[in-house]
């Protein structure tokens, strides 16, 4: 059951980054939105990787994939901002 929520989570979610690049009149919108998406979750692989030397990571949760997803580069940055505050 808790596959089937998730899946349709990430349907909306991506529905919705859709639907902004359809309003914002981009010419190519589905290919922005998953280009959106793919960015973040370079990011967040990036901070990662780059934990190893200088001690800043950032768990891997569903939370962390959905919101570096969804946000992108500024969703990885405010979890490490928050990670800074709240550690």
């Amino acid at each position: 059951m808790d596959g089937i929520w998730i899946t349709l989570i990430s349907l909306a979610v991506f529905g919705l980054l859709i639907l902004i690049q359809l309003i914002i009149k981009a010419k190519k919108p589905v290919q922005r939105a998953v280009g959106g998406m793919v960015v973040g979750l370079c990011a967040l692989l990036a901070v990662n990787i780059t934990g190893l030397f200088t001690g800043v990571s950032l768990p891997l949760s569903p939370l962390s994939l959905g919101v570096s997803a969804a946000a992108g580069i500024p969703g990885v940055t405010a979890m490490l901002l928050l990670n800074l505050i709240f550690y």
